[in-house]
């Protein structure tokens, strides 16, 4: 018989015991994962670890603490929260890793999850030379997460980060002001390259809105949490991805290189384009459907990318 939240604060003691409990009870309920989880268990020990207030990466020495009666209160809350309201684990915790470092989210802003993230900590090795990289732009950054990540992995470089959403630029201003990185980070509201200064950039990235109107139905509960502007991408998925493609040949450097993240739609962007030799990046904590083109095949392409998004 599976334990309640009210029995399991009698019956469980250890943060071992509630790791495990919470695993059994997200499996029976069958909740949905991907926001920075894979495992019912990974997801639970994130949880109970943040809500006792301590590290993701605690030492196995420290599982067999016995929890004090409150904290074993707000565990069993937490979890019965993520089961019954299935919104992210991030929106309960209002903290979200992504390339090592920590952010603040809520329900204004997509949960941090890009396998971007693994590039950045690679400096987009081999694509770009890491001391030739002066300016960033991140395009529909949310939170603020690539923006951040890549100023941090790049001391020296300005990160220009642009979203539409005047609810997500609120998250992401905490972000910056939170890494001590107004600086080198400025926001802009702006759809896509509207509002943008006339420069260019070493390095364009992007994870756009791309989810088709299709897919996007058919969604587990945790994704409808989220807000929807940050998945829609129209009919097909591509709208905001065309216009990144075309537009992009007048923001890049000549050495310059596109990443966007076209996720689930990657082989409707394929078929497309079956001529466009996209560079579809592998990464070894997996993800995919990341695209990358040079500069010199953003502007070759450019007129085939005009054509398909008018």
């Amino acid at each position: 018989m599976q334990t309640t939240p009210s029995e399991a604060l009698t019956a469980l003691s250890t943060i071992r015991d509630y790791i495990r409990w919470a695993a059994s009870r997200f499996t029976q309920a069958k909740i949905c994962f991907g926001h920075g989880t894979v495992t019912a268990l990974d997801e639970a020990a994130a949880l109970v670890l943040h809500t006792i207030h301590q590290p993701y990466d605690l030492s196995d020495a420290y599982l067999d603490t016995v929890l004090a009666p409150g904290e074993r209160q707000a565990v069993a809350g937490i979890i019965d929260r993520r089961i019954n309201e299935r919104i992210p684990a991030a929106y309960l915790t209002h903290e979200a890793l992504f390339a090592g470092l920590s952010f603040y989210v809520d329900e204004r802003v997509l949960v941090p999850r890009s396998p971007i993230a693994e590039l950045i900590e690679q400096r987009f090795s081999p694509w770009v030379e890491e001391d030739q990289v002066e300016r960033i732009l991140d395009l529909c950054t949310g939170s603020a997460c690539i923006a951040i990540a890549c100023a941090s992995a790049f001391p020296e470089a300005l990160v220009d980060a642009v979203d539409l959403s005047g609810d997500a630029l609120a998250v992401a201003e905490i972000n910056v002001k939170n890494h001590q990185l107004s600086d080198s980070v400025t926001l802009y509201r702006s759809n896509l390259f509207d509002e943008l200064p006339a420069v260019q950039y070493d390095v364009i990235v992007s994870n756009p809105p791309y989810v088709g109107l299709d897919e996007w139905e058919n969604l587990p509960e945790e994704f409808l949490a989220e807000p929807d502007m940050g998945f829609k991408g129209g009919q097909t998925g591509l709208d905001i991805v065309l216009r990144i493609l075309v537009d992009a040949d007048d923001y890049l450097t000549g050495q310059g290189i596109l990443i966007v993240e076209v996720g689930s739609s990657a082989q409707t962007l394929q078929d497309t384009f079956p001529d466009v030799p996209f560079y579809w990046l592998d990464f070894e904590r997996g993800g995919d459907g990341v695209l990358l083109l040079t500069a010199e095949q953003v502007h070759h392409y450019h007129e085939l990318f005009l054509s398909a998004l008018n």
